[in-house]
């Protein structure tokens, strides 16, 4: 069974009792997954989260030569608001080049992204997804079998503030679409009406993914910024880091393989 989890009002009122047989993939097109993924492609060896910026703080002083990343209302943190230390990244995939994260590990907090990743704690697997590895996770998730495979499938879209996110809802749809479409994906896969609500979200515009960012509130306020408005291509580029990441036992998020 495929459950979308389209806002926080939903992911934070998850009994994580519950969650000991699901596998939940986390959505945050706009921005924190697809910089994440961004940010492994070009050479980072992994990314710890924080829900809050104590928390980030608290994993640099374990992990010192780590770089910090992250945001608040979209921007990069600054002194101001952590007592001193400026974070050395923000938010914007573009920042994470191979010469700047390369062999280094990241510190991470953002708005939305890192509490809906809190919020699958004690989860049996956990992913990371945004349009750039659509079609190597589905591929990832369709060939686990037996004790491998990955039980009930919950998609957490992170959403904006407390609410749903137009963008996460369409990458939610878009994996759902690319795992009914392969070979015995309808036999393989159950959909909560939910998940039958983001696939025709997806499909309704899949081929004009950029447009429909401007249907998006954090999308137009992504646009509207000159400085930031070319995350967003770069945020729905289909496939373009194709690769599986998943939380490791030891809270690190990294590359599968």
């Amino acid at each position: 069974m495929i459950r979308v989890l389209f806002s926080p009002d939903e992911y934070e009122a998850v009994d994580r009792a519950m969650l000991g047989d699901v596998t939940c993939v986390v959505f945050d097109v706009l921005r924190a997954t697809s910089t994440m993924l961004e940010a492994l492609a070009q050479g980072a060896t992994g990314i710890r989260t924080a829900r809050e910026i104590p928390g980030a703080l608290a994993l640099k002083r374990q992990h010192p030569q780590d770089l910090l990343a992250g945001e608040r209302d979209g921007l990069r943190i600054r002194a101001d608001r952590t007592g001193g230390v400026d974070f050395d990244l923000g938010n914007s995939p573009r920042e994470f080049t191979h010469g700047r994260v390369a062999g280094r590990g990241i510190i991470m907090t953002t708005t939305n992204g890192t509490r809906a990743l809190d919020a699958c704690a004690g989860a049996r697997a956990v992913h990371i997804a945004s349009f750039g590895n659509l079609s190597a996770l589905a591929a990832h998730l369709a060939c686990r079998t037996g004790v491998d495979a990955p039980g009930p499938l919950w998609l957490v879209c992170a959403g904006t503030l407390e609410n749903a996110s137009f963008e996460d809802t369409l990458g939610a749809g878009a994996l759902v679409d690319r795992l009914m479409t392969r070979p015995g994906g309808t036999g393989s896969w159950s959909l909560d009406d939910s998940a039958q609500i983001a696939r025709e979200v997806y499909r309704a515009h899949r081929h004009r993914l950029v447009e429909a960012a401007a249907l998006a509130r954090n999308g137009r306020r992504l646009l509207s910024q000159p400085e930031l408005a070319g995350d967003v291509p770069v945020c729905l580029e289909e496939d373009r880091n194709p690769r599986v990441v998943r939380r490791d036992r030891d809270g690190v998020l990294r590359i599968v393989g």
